[in-house]
């Protein structure tokens, strides 16, 4: 007898606790679809609203960004190259110009840390292009080194995967094409094209 009313009161706690529990269900599906609804209503003008800020913000906030590169050539006619860990493809080395800073400057800071290349005469300036693969607000100063030394051979670190002298007939197949391009212009007499 008492195991027939331990049983009972046991059957009566789960349908109660079955009953609550579906309730607080269809609370939560309810809750979840209105704020479903919700987001997919103001989703769009939030997305928009983000984009117009960043849009003008970079727009008038922030400058024009310049870059250097250099084209590194060897007593061999190679060229030096390197890969990032953070982009792919092969490039000629280079980085922004800080603030302060010449071009000439950033120039030569860029291929230590790349490439361990100290420059020993002035470098000559074969062009200035605009580099709308990265931004709309990108332009790179390209300079010719051919008086320079490497005391030491680089070691791949956090930034440069690799590094190398590549003869420019036979590049590494994942060289960029704007890198492609600029060496034709400076090895093959390519026409000087004013976009990276």
């Amino acid at each position: 007898m008492s195991s027939r009313i331990v049983i009972r009161v046991g059957f009566r706690w789960f349908k109660l606790y079955e009953r609550a529990a579906n309730i607080c269900h269809s609370l939560t599906q309810s809750t979840t679809t209105r704020m479903n609804r919700v987001r997919q209503a103001f989703e769009p003008s939030i997305r928009r609203a983000f984009h117009l800020y960043w849009r003008f913000y970079w727009r008038w906030a922030r400058g024009m960004t310049l870059g250097v590169r250099g084209l590194v050539i060897d007593k061999d006619q190679r060229i030096f190259l390197v890969t990032h860990t953070y982009v792919p493809g092969w490039q000629l080395p280079g980085g922004g110009v800080e603030p302060g800073e010449t071009m000439a400057e950033a120039l030569a800071r860029e291929l230590v840390e790349e490439g361990n290349i100290e420059i020993l005469e002035p470098p000559v300036l074969h062009g200035l292009f605009f580099n709308g693969r990265v931004s709309q607000r990108d332009h790179v100063a390209l300079f010719i080194v051919r008086s320079f030394r490497q005391q030491r051979v680089p070691v791949p670190n956090r930034e440069i995967a690799a590094h190398g002298f590549y003869s420019f007939d036979a590049l590494p197949e994942n060289t960029t094409p704007g890198t492609r391009a600029r060496i034709a212009e400076v090895m093959l007499g390519a026409p000087l094209s004013e976009r990276w």
